[in-house]
């Protein structure tokens, strides 16, 4: 059963290598990625599987280290994110679109982005923890979010024409304009110029804020997700980092699929208010003790049975397609 931060497997010494381990990742991507380049499909495919095969074996270590149970949330945990990630996708892939960024500069965009993501996650993963750790209704707030995202999800799901995106309305690059001028044109992976005696922003640096803004809205979504998966701060970290650490490499094996995936905004739906009620049912426990609550196994297996059914309509849905227009 979810116990909020009871039983934390996260010692201090755990805790120091995991964030080094995460850190070097980093540099390592920073260093790949600073010559900027077009990523080929050999690349990405190379790197996502790196980046899934990397938490699956972690997910080994944790199983056979600190028992089953713990290893089923860290994966039940994982999978949740993976999923949302691969919707954030969607908006990175609006965005960069709409800012017109070069596909040689667009890997370092979303890296950018990965890291300004990891550090809001981080922030929200502190305040969740305390928040859980001293505050019974956090679970009733939490889910109450879920469920309110879970809604937005299938209205966006519905209505997939209300997706596209202005650059110039966006609330960030609006306020950013008030204070600098910006380049008619991009210079490489600069964020800004001295042009005419004055300091310019590039578009680059537009995107990359704008990237960086979307990431408050994720955080809020993903981190009330995972901690109705488990209560272990360590373990939501961890799932967070693994999830967005194959985002870039993930994204260009994605950018010509993810239209396949038609369905996968209804199953998200379905997971976040299935997580919103897990959620709000482990607070009523605690007000009402005949109040029953969702173990971690029947979540995994609800979890993989969402997905499996929106993957699986989605593809039958495509081909259906194709034959019509054949």
């Amino acid at each position: 059963m979810f116990h909020p931060l009871e039983i934390a497997i996260g010692s201090p010494e755990l805790w120091a290598i995991s964030i080094a381990g995460v850190l070097a990742l980093f540099v390592l991507d920073f260093i790949l990625t600073r010559k900027p380049h077009e990523v080929s499909m050999k690349e990405a495919l190379g790197w996502s599987g790196f980046y899934i095969a990397l938490p699956l074996a972690f997910g080994v270590w944790i199983w056979t280290t600190f028992g089953g149970e713990r290893g089923l949330e860290f994966y039940a945990g994982y999978l949740v994110e993976k999923s949302l990630s691969v919707d954030n996708l969607f908006v990175f892939m609006l965005l960069l679109s709409s800012f017109a960024v070069p596909r040689e500069l667009q890997q370092r965009v979303l890296l950018i982005g990965v890291a300004g993501a990891l550090v809001l996650r981080g922030v929200f993963i502190a305040l969740g923890a305390a928040m859980l750790a001293h505050f019974a209704w956090a679970f009733l707030v939490f889910g109450a979010i879920l469920l309110a995202t879970a809604v937005k999800v299938l209205r966006d799901t519905l209505n997939p024409g209300e997706h596209e995106i202005d650059p110039g309305n966006l609330p960030i690059v609006r306020l950013v304009r008030r204070f600098f001028p910006v380049t008619d044109g991009y210079r490489g992976p600069r964020m800004s110029v001295v042009e005419d005696g004055r300091r310019a922003l590039t578009p680059f640096a537009l995107a990359t804020l704008a990237i960086l803004g979307t990431d408050v809205v994720f955080a809020v979504d993903s981190v009330p997700a995972v901690f109705g998966i488990t209560g272990d701060a360590y373990l939501v970290f961890v799932t967070n980092a693994f999830a967005l650490l194959g985002l870039r490499a993930l994204y260009f094996v994605l950018e010509g699929a993810l239209g396949a995936l038609a369905h996968l905004g209804y199953g998200l739906a379905a997971i976040l208010a299935f997580i919103g009620v897990k959620l709000v049912l482990h607070w009523a426990h605690g007000v009402w003790p005949g109040v029953p609550v969702v173990e971690t196994l029947p979540s995994l297996a609800v979890i993989v049975g969402i997905l499996a059914i929106v993957i699986t309509t989605s593809l039958l849905a495509n081909r259906k397609a194709q034959r019509q227009d054949a």
